[in-house]
């Protein structure tokens, strides 16, 4: 697919923002920029990544989707981004770049008439580039939520629950669809504010059939087999793996499923040879208290910020 010509989007000098559509292309061109960090690009790489699968099994993908590279003076990477949301405000993700970067990016979109109410990632410039948007078309920037990206170092092993980790199936897409759409909204409500006011986003069904094709999705099930907590990951990118979503329903809370499903997931993951990262909101505790104790550190704090436009 066509990209844009390298310097097209230039604000008046380096560094130098070219956006593309094709993930393949992304990756060639800064893979080396988030293989240096895996961890922090985590949700950009894996997004990617995910994208060159879906693509190769056949399913669409929305036509508004766009890369970001920015380049130095020099020509070298030193900052990406995307646009491949599908759950509104549809916000752009970007990783650490320049502030100049950052600006740049904001009137480039505001040239292409571009809306974009959401602005998630790195700080300081998803808060650089939300301000300027907010500045040029008009409003106000807000915090929707602040998020924390944790490493797993040594994993220490909860106390033991009944039961054990098993792989969902096809046979369980009804199921992991509805936990998955649950997960967001009582995020929300176990963060204090209203359900449906965070990003949501759930697999449509053919990325949910990939998903428990590939034997990404577990359920936590009791002593008699009846399933109590899920806990899904991506798969590995540059050597990292993400865990998410981690979910128990309300009836079930309190009582180390979480802890246990997390436990043996993240165990397996390091097993095959790869790292273990995870995102935490800052306003929950509850969960932040967990994936302490079970040996996550913090990395680095990020924000998902809305651009709210005058009445």
């Amino acid at each position: 697919m066509a990209a844009e010509p390298e310097g097209a989007l230039d604000a008046g000098g380096p560094p130098r923002l070219r956006f593309l559509t094709d993930p393949v292309e992304f990756l060639d061109i800064a893979g080396g920029f988030l293989a240096a960090d895996p961890v922090g690009g985590t949700v950009v790489a894996t997004v990617a990544h995910r994208m060159v699968s879906q693509r190769a099994a056949g399913i669409e993908q929305p036509a508004s989707s766009w890369w970001l590279v920015v380049r130095d003076d020099s020509g070298g990477v030193v900052g990406a981004g995307m646009r491949t949301a599908t759950f509104a405000p549809y916000p752009i993700f970007l990783l650490p770049m320049p502030d100049m970067a950052a600006l740049a990016l904001a009137h480039a979109l505001h040239r292409r008439g571009e809306e974009v109410l959401g602005v998630n990632g790195a700080l300081p410039a998803g808060a650089v580039c939300a301000a300027e948007l907010a500045r040029l078309r008009g409003g106000r920037v807000e915090v929707a939520q602040h998020t924390r990206l944790h490493e797993l170092g040594q994993l220490v092993r909860p106390a033991g629950v009944p039961g054990r980790l098993v792989a969902a199936t096809e046979d369980d897409l009804d199921l992991a669809t509805e936990w998955f759409e649950a997960f967001m909204g009582d995020a929300d409500e176990q963060a204090g504010r209203q359900r449906g006011a965070g990003a949501h986003e759930a697999p449509e069904r053919p990325e949910m059939l990939r998903r428990l094709r590939a034997g990404s999705v577990w359920f936590w099930v009791d002593d008699s087999g009846h399933p109590v907590h899920l806990t899904a990951a991506n798969p590995p990118s540059f050597g990292v793996v993400r865990i998410g979503p981690v979910y128990t329903p309300p009836a079930q809370r309190g009582r180390g499923w979480a802890s246990n499903a997390v436990a043996e997931v993240a165990r397996r993951i390091q097993a095959d040879g790869s790292r273990v990262c995870l995102f935490t909101d800052q306003a929950n505790p509850t969960s932040n208290r967990i994936y302490e104790a079970l040996g996550f550190h913090p990395v680095v704090d990020m924000a998902n910020l809305l651009i709210v436009r005058p009445d």
